[in-house]
């Protein structure tokens, strides 16, 4: 695994190429992250680099959150995330990582969780099929039948039901860079992102 960024949705919008097609693109703001670890293959057993994101104030941090980022002398961040790199990586301690990490072309794979829409039932969920509206009928956007009778005389794991839909972690991969903007620290990608603006981004 390559080493990546985290990162803000900033929203989306569109784009028009050479031939005049207009790319549908979300603009995030990427970084600036710091090298808050290092780590090894002689103390943990592998090689990964840890970086910091998103600067608070100090009060809003455990003192043990606070206490493994002063022995990197850097400041308060909220998010802390590793990536598993190789052992000759160049990167030291408070080392800023910055959206120069990318080309414009480059495929990146972007992670998050997506926007959470509540309990839904199975036609939302699942694209369930509808039952008729008239003559009657009382099955309109029930699930129907959800097992046998006395055998088994249970539902089987797994089954598609009414639940919690969205607010989980996903990722969209092989998204092309279409923009980089170093001075603002701005990544434009063509697609689609997990989640709302300001969901937190892993890009990599």
């Amino acid at each position: 695994m390559s080493l990546g960024i985290l990162g803000t949705k900033l929203g989306m919008t569109q784009i028009f190429d050479e031939a005049g097609f207009a790319i549908p693109v979300t603009v995030i703001k990427a970084g600036p992250c710091i090298v808050t670890q290092i780590k090894n293959v002689e103390k943990e057993g592998y090689s990964a680099i840890q970086i910091g994101y998103g600067q608070v104030a100090s009060k809003n941090l455990t003192k043990p959150e606070l206490g493994h980022l002063q022995k990197s002398n850097s400041p308060p961040l909220k998010h802390l995330k590793e990536y598993k790199v190789t052992s000759d990586s160049e990167l030291k301690l408070s080392d800023k990582v910055t959206v120069g990490l990318f080309t414009v072309g480059q495929s990146v794979s972007i992670s998050g969780k997506t926007i959470g829409k509540g309990f839904a039932g199975t036609i939302k969920k699942y694209k369930f099929t509808r039952g008729p509206m008239t003559h009657g009928s009382k099955n309109h956007r029930e699930p129907g039948s959800i097992g046998q009778g006395s055998t088994p005389g249970r539902v089987y794991p797994g089954k598609k039901m009414a639940g919690r839909l969205g607010g989980k972690q996903t990722m969209i991969k092989n998204l092309k860079v279409v923009h980089v903007n170093t001075e603002n620290s701005l990544l434009v990608v063509k697609g689609t992102v997990p989640g709302k603006t300001g969901n937190l981004l892993s890009i990599k």
